[in-house]
């Protein structure tokens, strides 16, 4: 398969390169080294004492404990890094064993989201910001629009807005909270908005601002999940930035069913959902033998762009007390199995790593022995904090995919209910590292 060239972090859906191959196909691909690579990518770091594959793949093994623990944090947050780090590991190891995964692959999702599609040139052009849409505000009217909202969440929203196409056709917000993101469409494409919410406090907040600015902007308080939704239509542009789990899904059923025209979507957190595995949407994954659990699909999930040194810090801390005290309660109990602790409070990581055992060990009703040798303890769960750190980097190397993996899914299944459908990236990766974006359009 002939790669995609590379592009900067910082370009957008300005430009497309497109895959020779269908989505269909381009899918069936991804599960095959998914389904292949399940032993790298499905381990429960915390629950391991040992590199899990290190006898299956020994160069990959040593390679990950040759890594300084200060390199660790700067290769994790960067693919393409990871990939060149990693990489030539896996190869030397998949050589040795005979076996030929199509690792090309890595190539392609370490660049994200390229539009694809059934046809040869699928990219609607109203989909390329122009130079008007960059301005969406006056400047005296966008701290109004914006007050409130974190400075990477607004960078969001102009993004996702941008790039919508400027025309008539009615706007349906999905699960929209205040209406921040349909107050910014109404506003700048001075088009009708719907914004569904289900909580009357938000959509009552939203509706005095709506009023206030007399916006063309209406809220109507439901459950995105009671049946078929009655305020999909046909002629309409759905909506959704960063709708959970089920939410977007239910979105792209119930459009589909009311054949609504146009869908832009993006994509979050697609451990959020009832079911206990992941629920297949189309044909090609319905076929697969991956079966995700909540857990599996927290993986694409596990990069942060945001992280000052400090707080760094006090998450490597936080990982190996609480790896510490698993050491410990496994010997109390006299059970070797992991035993979950509640969220703790930053402020806690500054007492003693004694002081943090017996508060877990009050929350997890466990008596603690006086004769502990709290050093011993500390020093295991440090030991066991580089060992984590290492299983986790390696499934990360496949996070790219497995989100890609879930994100055609989803266009695959639009494709099957008669849609052309595009996948990009609407802003940079610094801004959210959840930054694809499903357009589908009949």
């Amino acid at each position: 398969m002939t790669l995609p060239s590379n592009q900067s972090a910082n370009s957008s859906n300005c430009c497309f390169s497109h895959y020779s191959a269908s989505s269909a196909q381009k899918l069936k691909q991804i599960d095959a080294l998914l389904t292949q690579s399940q032993q790298l990518w499905r381990s429960r770091s915390f629950e391991c004492e040992q590199l899990p594959w290190s006898d299956t793949f020994p160069s990959l093994a040593k390679a990950v404990w040759q890594l300084s623990d200060d390199s660790l944090e700067a290769i994790d947050a960067c693919q393409q890094r990871l990939n060149e780090t990693l990489l030539p590991a896996l190869v030397a190891d998949l050589h040795a064993q005979g076996l030929q995964w199509q690792l090309e692959l890595f190539s392609q999702s370490a660049i994200g989201r390229e539009a694809i599609g059934r046809e040869e040139k699928l990219v609607d052009e109203q989909l390329t910001p122009s130079a008007e849409q960059a301005q969406l505000l006056d400047d005296a009217d966008e701290p109004h629009f914006c007050a409130h909202i974190k400075g990477r969440k607004w960078q969001q929203i102009n993004a996702f807005v941008a790039i919508l196409p400027r025309d008539s056709t009615p706007v349906l917000e999905w699960c929209a909270g205040k209406g921040h993101l349909g107050r910014l469409i109404a506003k700048a494409h001075q088009r009708e908005v719907v914004s569904l919410e289900w909580q009357q406090s938000l959509c009552d907040a939203g509706e005095l601002f709506a009023a206030k600015w007399k916006l063309p902007q209406t809220f109507i308080c439901a459950d995105a999940f009671a049946g078929q939704s009655e305020q999909l239509h046909t002629e309409q542009l759905a909506v959704a930035l960063h709708a959970c789990g089920d939410l977007h899904v239910t979105l792209l059923k119930h459009a589909s069913n009311a054949g609504t025209k146009q869908l832009v979507i993006s994509p979050c957190c697609y451990h959020l959902i009832q079911a206990k595995l992941y629920e297949a949407l189309s044909m090609v994954t319905k076929a697969s033998e991956l079966k995700l659990s909540r857990a599996d699909l927290q993986l694409p999930l596990q990069q942060s762009v945001i992280a000052n040194d400090k707080h760094k810090g006090y998450r490597l801390q936080e990982m190996a007390w609480r790896l510490g005290f698993d050491a410990l309660q496994r010997k109390v109990r006299g059970l070797d199995e992991y035993l979950p602790v509640p969220a703790i409070r930053l402020s806690q990581l500054n007492d003693e790593f004694a002081v943090f055992c017996r508060w877990a060990a009050d929350a997890k009703g466990l008596v603690l022995p006086a004769d502990i040798d709290w050093l011993e303890y500390q020093i295991i769960g440090e030991q066991r904090q580089r060992l984590t750190r290492r299983i986790d980097l390696v499934a990360h190397l496949f996070r790219a995919l497995l989100e890609q993996w879930l994100l055609l899914d989803r266009v695959c299944f639009l494709e099957e209910q008669g849609y052309r459908v595009s996948l990009s990236e609407f802003c940079p990766n610094s801004v959210t590292p959840r930054n694809a974006l499903i357009h589908a359009f009949k």
